[in-house]
């Protein structure tokens, strides 16, 4: 929209301080004319300091190029701020890019004008209205729609699920889309999964001689469920000090078949979580595999494996490789509960690790390493298939 046009003219202004050069005060003149003595003094003033002979603040001249300056700061400032919102939509060669570039245009018009956007962006203004203006193809409306499941699965997953198991989830429901799409159609909603961070040593070595072999030797593999077991101890932070967890995972289904928390690490903490497994599963013949932490060295913890027939295992003194696969567990539970929530006592933060295990890790959550199904899942397809 066009300023509107001073009130007085030049002209009018040049008048008025030839009055009070010619003796007149502004107060006078104020009486008799539309302008305030302010005004009036105010014009006085600066026709003084655009003539020379006032040197207390800007000239006309002066103040034009300020005003132009800061409408030019004011500018740059702006076209810096479309620029570091769009990323980097404005780099040649990217696959869509006007039409990426018009979808940022129209969701951005109500902080920053259109024609400042086109321009900063490289596109035409009448190009962005003439695709606003389009109806969506039958490729937009389904991507529409397929976003639509996309943040379904997502919100589902706890913000943990990226591409590849949002895309196993889909074919899951029938919908037979590809991988790219749905990693193009994350990456467009800034939808992310989470990415792990390294484990944490919590057990300590107890002796330097091995006090029992190690059976597996890296090769985490079973045929069946409850042929080989894992076991390990982790820590979650809380306000209230650590909280500790113990737990033991059947390596066929990936599923954490006993689990134990308390605020210490003393060998009772394994126990509980070995006596979970044992009464849940009843195994007939299973390695229990762990590292030489004392816990799991320890007499009392022995003793129990022998009454149940369990042949215990332990890889070499400071190898989290002898144990990885209980590692990659605590690190999945690390970057999706113990990272991206803050817990004020140890049971607030017992009730979120139960949830995980029993509501989320056990029954959904997909696993590559068993063909994107679920631990439950997994397991009952095989007693299907056997």
């Amino acid at each position: 929209m066009a300023k509107s046009q001073a009130r007085y003219s030049a002209e009018f202004r040049e008048q008025m301080v030839e009055l009070v050069r010619a003796g007149r005060s502004p107060h006078e003149l104020a009486e008799e004319f539309e302008p305030s003595a302010q005004t009036i003094r105010n014009w006085f003033l600066q026709a003084e300091r655009d003539a020379g002979n006032r040197s207390d603040g800007l000239n006309s001249e002066e103040q034009a190029e300020l005003c132009r300056l800061r409408q030019e700061n004011r500018q740059l400032r702006e076209e810096r701020e479309i620029l570091g919102k769009a990323g980097g939509l404005v780099r040649s060669g990217i696959q869509d890019g006007s039409t990426r570039i018009f979808r940022f245009v129209r969701a951005n018009q109500a902080m920053h004008s259109v024609a400042t956007m086109c321009r900063v962006l490289g596109v035409s203004r009448s190009g962005f209205y003439a695709w606003r203006r389009r109806q969506p193809s039958a490729r937009e409306r389904a991507d529409r729609a397929l976003l639509g499941q996309i943040r379904a699965i997502h919100g589902r997953s706890r913000g943990t699920y990226g591409a590849p198991r949002i895309h196993a989830e889909l074919a899951e429901a029938g919908f037979p889309v590809s991988r790219k799409r749905v990693a193009r159609l994350m990456r467009q909603d800034s939808l992310r999964g989470v990415t792990r961070r390294k484990g944490i040593r919590t057990t300590t070595p107890a002796q330097q001689e091995r006090p029992a072999p190690d059976w597996v030797d890296r090769a985490f593999q079973a045929e069946a469920p409850d042929a080989l077991w894992v076991s390990d101890i982790t820590y979650m932070p809380t306000d209230a000090g650590f909280l500790y967890l113990a737990m033991v995972l059947d390596v066929f289904s990936r599923r954490v078949v006993g689990w134990s928390m308390a605020g210490h690490m003393r060998t009772e903490l394994v126990l509980n979580a070995l006596d979970m497994a044992v009464h849940s599963r009843k195994p007939e013949s299973v390695i229990h595999h762990s590292d030489q932490g004392c816990q799991y060295t320890s007499l009392a913890f022995g003793q129990r494996c022998q009454e149940a027939g369990i042949a215990q295992s332990m890889g070499s003194v400071g190898d989290c490789y002898d144990n990885a696969l209980a590692e990659s567990f605590f690190a999945t539970l690390e970057c999706e509960l113990i990272d991206r929530q803050r817990f004020r006592n140890h049971p607030a933060a017992k009730r979120a690790i139960f949830e995980f295990i029993e509501g989320w890790y056990n029954p959904t959550r997909r696993h590559s390493a068993l063909g994107q199904r679920s631990p439950r899942d997994h397991e009952q397809a095989w007693q299907e298939a056997a």
